[in-house]
Formats: C-alpha cells, sequence, structure tokens
C-alpha cells in the first residue's frame, strides 16, 4: 500500500455481517484525504484593531488626523489612499489628502511636508510610494521620524533593533500578527522571506528575531529555491507574481504569509499556488490577508506616534 505523503488517513468502521451473521470482514485499507491549511483571516483580526483604535481615539482630547499625500494619477495608489481615507474616517479620525501633480517639483513636495510637520492637529503623515519622479529617500527623510507612520524614516529604521521607541512598517506588523494568529510556538523555528527589497525584509526579520526565529531572505530567482523553502517553518512570500510559490517549494505544516498581490482571470490573487492548501499548516488568504491588516496597523501607528510626540 502506498500512502500519500500529506493528508488525513482513516481506516473505517467495520463492512457489514458477512452470511452467517457472526463472522465479520474489516476493511483495513487507509483511505487519504488531503488535508487543508488552516486559513489565518486578516479581516477579523483587522477588524479587532480597528475597534481597539477607535476607543483609543474618543479618549483623547481632539481627533488624531492623518495626512495622505499622494502625487500623479496611478491609479492603484489612488485606490489605496481611497481605502486608508474611509479606513481612517470609520474609527474617528480626520484624514486630509494632498493630490500634487506628477510634475511637482521635489521641493513643492517637501514644503508641503515640513507644513504638515509643523501641525498639531497632524499626527501621522504617509506619502503613497512609488513616487513618478521624485527622490523617495529623500522624502522619506523629510517626514518627522514622529509621524513617520510607515516607519522607513532612518531614525526608526535604527530604532527597529534598539529598546529606543519606534515606528515598525504596517506591513511587518501584519505579518507578525498573521504569524501569531497561528499560535505555533516560534522559538527555534526556521524563516525564509523571499522578495526582493532588503528594506521590506529588514523589519519583518527583526520582529521575528525577537521571537527566537532564525530568519534567510532569498531573491525570488535564487538557485534552487525550493530546496532552500523546504525546510522553512515560515515562508513569507512577497514577489509580485501569481503561482509563484508551489507546493513542491513548502515543508508540510508550515506557515505561509502571501504579501503579493496579482491579477489572474480577473481575480485578485496572491504569490501562492491554490495547491499550497494541500500542504502548508497555515497560510494567509489573498485578498483577505495581509491587507487588511496593513491598514488597521497604519491606523494604530497614528495611536502610537500620537503617544511619542506628546513626551
Amino acid at each position: 500500500m502506498v500512502i500519500p505523503e500529506s493528508g488525513n488517513y482513516i481506516n473505517p468502521l467495520p463492512l457489514p455481517l458477512v452470511k452467517g451473521g457472526r463472522d465479520r470482514v474489516v476493511d483495513t485499507t487507509f483511505y487519504f484525504l488531503p488535508s487543508m491549511s488552516e486559513i489565518l483571516q486578516g479581516r477579523q483580526l483587522a477588524q479587532a484593531i480597528r475597534e481597539k483604535v477607535a476607543k483609543q481615539i474618543k479618549k483623547e482630547k481632539q481627533p488624531l488626523g492623518l495626512a495622505a499625500i499622494l502625487v500623479g494619477n496611478n491609479s492603484a495608489s489612488k485606490l489605496y489612499v481611497s481605502l486608508k481615507e474611509q479606513a481612517a474616517k470609520e474609527v474617528g479620525m480626520y484624514f486630509e489628502r494632498f493630490d500634487l501633480p506628477a510634475r511637482v517639483s521635489q521641493k513643492e513636495l517637501i514644503d508641503v511636508i515640513e507644513k504638515l510637520n509643523a501641525r498639531n492637529d497632524i499626527n501621522g503623515i504617509l506619502v503613497q510610494f512609488p513616487l513618478p519622479n521624485q527622490n523617495e529617500d529623500k522624502v522619506v527623510r523629510a517626514i518627522d521620524p514622529r509621524k513617520d507612520i510607515d516607519g522607513f524614516h532612518p531614525i526608526n529604521r535604527e530604532g527597529w533593533s534598539t529598546e529606543h521607541p519606534a515606528i515598525f512598517p504596517p506591513v511587518a506588523l501584519a505579518t507578525m500578527e498573521l504569524i501569531n494568529a497561528s499560535h505555533q510556538p516560534l522559538h527555534g523555528k526556521q524563516a525564509v522571506i523571499i522578495g526582493n527589497s532588503e528594506l521590506f525584509a529588514q523589519p519583518i526579520t527583526v520582529l521575528l528575531n525577537k521571537e527566537g526565529v532564525d530568519v534567510q531572505r532569498f531573491s525570488p530567482d535564487e538557485s534552487a529555491l525550493a530546496s532552500k523553502t523546504r525546510t522553512a517553518d515560515i515562508v513569507i512570500v512577497a514577489v509580485g507574481r501569481a503561482d509563484f510559490l508551489t507546493r513542491d517549494m513548502v515543508k508540510d505544516g508550515a506557515i505561509v504569509i502571501d504579501i503579493g498581490t496579482n491579477k489572474k482571470e480577473g481575480k485578485n490573487v496572491g504569490d501562492a499556488a491554490e495547491n499550497v492548501k494541500g500542504v502548508a499548516g497555515f497560510i494567509s488568504p489573498v485578498p483577505g490577508g495581509v491587507g487588511p491588516l496593513t491598514v488597521a496597523y497604519l491606523l494604530k501607528n497614528v495611536v502610537d506616534a500620537s503617544k511619542m510626540q506628546k513626551k
């Protein structure tokens, strides 16, 4: 008898009685039932965080304020800003949006940021990336680190690995929330991050290291990548390629966090193929996984930033 590599097995109850009524024939064959991953529901987790944020805002003497700067006419960026605006207003946060033309100069853009830095009614500033032509590094550095709710200012990045209070990127916090939602012990585990950006991987690595997890990052074009991911207890993938992560790349029972966003046959999908669900123990869905949680943590970062501004 060949037993499949993964799944659940059952030994059924005895078959009906044989002629005579006394001797029973027992079928000892094991039937294979494909296992399914537990889905890590980001929407439910995000709703709980947003409810806490709303309660905290009600306790404030004046509404907390979030400013978003959108440069150009990128349709995806417009959608993301609109979703953040809706979420902010739903928790009782004041939201102010600045739509600037793609040709806006670096100086003009930084002038807007500096004016927001000086305003007491604005507790968080986000600049929607990517920018058409402006220098993103200089733009990030222009934001007051205490209002940098995306968490990429050099002072915040330096604080990630120290005891100094720092703002972490919402996507990193969302990733950890989903991993913790698996309720699996993390200390001593192995994690792999697949992505092109070191800046994206760094805060996630720091948070996982704090939990005793050893982390490696690989490019999606790394040679023999499957041999490296198959030994990982946690796989985090963000490459922007539908069906990139397949079941042969995943260890049985692993936690898979899918941060990819792609279109496939008119539907939004992540980087993990559907068949990964037959191997992974836990997996975040797309949509409904990292996305909603990232927006929720963006709002929470505004609350946390406001506390830093009071010190």
